[in-house]
């Protein structure tokens, strides 16, 4: 999983950083923790050996910028790497356009169509969606649910087994849409009757983007799909799912990027908000833990009212449990609370799983709790005391041990975001990012 890679490499530069001197001695030993944490994640070895050269010999022999340490030289040299590792973004256009989905079956495709109709709806544009999957028994039914719980139009007709027909005729239902996402078929396999109606669909509707969606559990073989639907429809962007649920991740970003075909999202989750635009130098920093705070205000702005979150607050790391409540409620709004704290920068802090477990139901019932709450209570949480969390217990109709677990999880934030503040210690991402300007 991402996680695992994340932590891996986050370990390594911490060592660095534990270092007294930066000698050759010290950058090998980086470099073999880099080797095992990407071979781990499945990335070529090919690729691996050719990036820790990179960085040996460009970490001994390249002076430091003025007013870097050798310590950031080598920790802003890894990062180059990584980003020059995972490739370029592919072209994400905010305008009018029909985009074709490609892929095999079981990727995630019929739901990662109305994770992307999602994607341009929050940018304001009127989207649609067509399904042309006449292979899989319920894809329809699948697409059709899926896009009711967004308000997006889902045209399909079932009774219809020439894909053809059903694309001309959405295109004509749909002719208000200024974005047309359409879900093709896929198989088990690159059949040749696969490959020839997708090139088919790609003529007669000439679409804007051809995008193809692979399952991150591939790994390494990510390359040969992208490389056979590319010669077919010539592919200029690709879509990885499921990097929240395998360790081959890294292997499939790297695969992808040899065959030259840009990624334009990857897929972390299983809600409508889990589809991530894929930029190499965000996703490496927020990787090493360094956050991605253009990523977080752009998010803030698409989804919530300046009254209802301070950026700021939440950055400063202090907050009541009356604050909390309103800023998991904003959060909520914003996507999964896992990504949102992905795009904070908490260098070497390790948030506490806990912190992430908060489903609506949980939600609920901790506002419950919170509601039985005094003004004095949700502005101070240090007076809970037992008495006081036995009535808040009996007020709310819950347990002791729920109102506690709420006070556990309150506890748990504060002690992550305060350390977002990283005031001085030795290894400060935030301070590295700034000396790293303009990369």
């Amino acid at each position: 999983m991402l996680d695992r890679l994340g932590t891996s490499l986050k370990d390594a530069l911490k060592k660095l950083a534990g270092k007294t001197v930066i000698d050759r001695v010290a950058v090998e030993e980086l470099v073999r923790d880099l080797q095992r944490a990407l071979l781990q994640a499945d990335v070529n070895v090919k690729l691996v050996m050719q990036l820790s050269q990179a960085i040996k010999t460009r970490s001994l022999e390249e002076a430091p910028q003025k007013g870097m340490t050798a310590r950031e030289h080598v920790l802003r040299i890894v990062y180059q790497e990584l980003v020059n590792l995972v490739g370029v973004s592919g072209e994400v256009k905010l305008g009018p356009q029909k985009i074709l989905m490609a892929g095999l079956q079981g990727s995630g495709k019929t739901t990662t169509t109305a994770k992307l109709a999602r994607f341009f709806q929050r940018k304001g544009l009127k989207t649609a969606v067509i399904c042309a999957d006449t292979f899989r028994p319920g894809a329809f039914d699948q697409l059709s649910t899926l896009c009711a719980k967004i308000n997006i139009p889902c045209y399909g007709d079932p009774a219809e087994q020439d894909a053809r027909v059903i694309v001309k005729n959405g295109l004509k239902s749909l002719g208000t849409a200024e974005v047309v996402i359409i879900d093709t078929q896929g198989r088990h396999a690159l059949e040749e009757d696969l490959i020839q109606e997708i090139i088919d669909l790609n003529a007669m509707t000439q679409a804007t983007h051809r995008w193809l969606v692979i399952d991150a559990a591939l790994g390494q073989q990510a390359r040969d799909q992208a490389k056979r639907f590319h010669d077919a429809i010539s592919i200029d962007g690709v879509i990885i799912t499921k990097m929240d649920g395998t360790a081959k991740g890294g292997g499939a970003l790297s695969a992808v990027t040899e065959t030259r075909s840009g990624i334009v999202f990857i897929g972390s989750g299983e809600t409508i908000e889990d589809l991530e635009r894929f930029e190499p130098d965000s996703f490496i920093s927020r990787l090493l833990g360094m956050g991605d705070l253009k990523a977080l205000v752009e998010r803030a702005q698409e989804t919530v009212t300046d009254s209802e979150i301070d950026i700021n607050a939440m950055m400063r790391g202090k907050f009541t449990l009356r604050d909390m409540y309103k800023q998991l409620e904003a959060l909520n709004k914003m996507g999964p609370l896992k990504q949102i704290m992905s795009m904070i920068p908490l260098g070497n802090i390790e948030v506490p799983g806990e912190v992430y477990d908060v489903t609506s139901t949980k939600m609920a019932r901790y506002r419950t709790i919170m509601d039985s709450m005094t003004a004095t209570e949700l502005d101070d949480p240090s007076v809970l005391s037992g008495s006081r969390i036995q009535r808040i217990a009996m007020g709310s109709g819950t347990l002791p041990e729920e109102v506690r677990e709420l006070i556990k999880y309150y506890k748990n934030m504060k002690r992550a975001l305060k350390g977002v503040r990283g005031a001085g210690g030795k290894f400060n991402m935030q301070r590295m990012m700034k000396r790293f300007g303009g990369m």
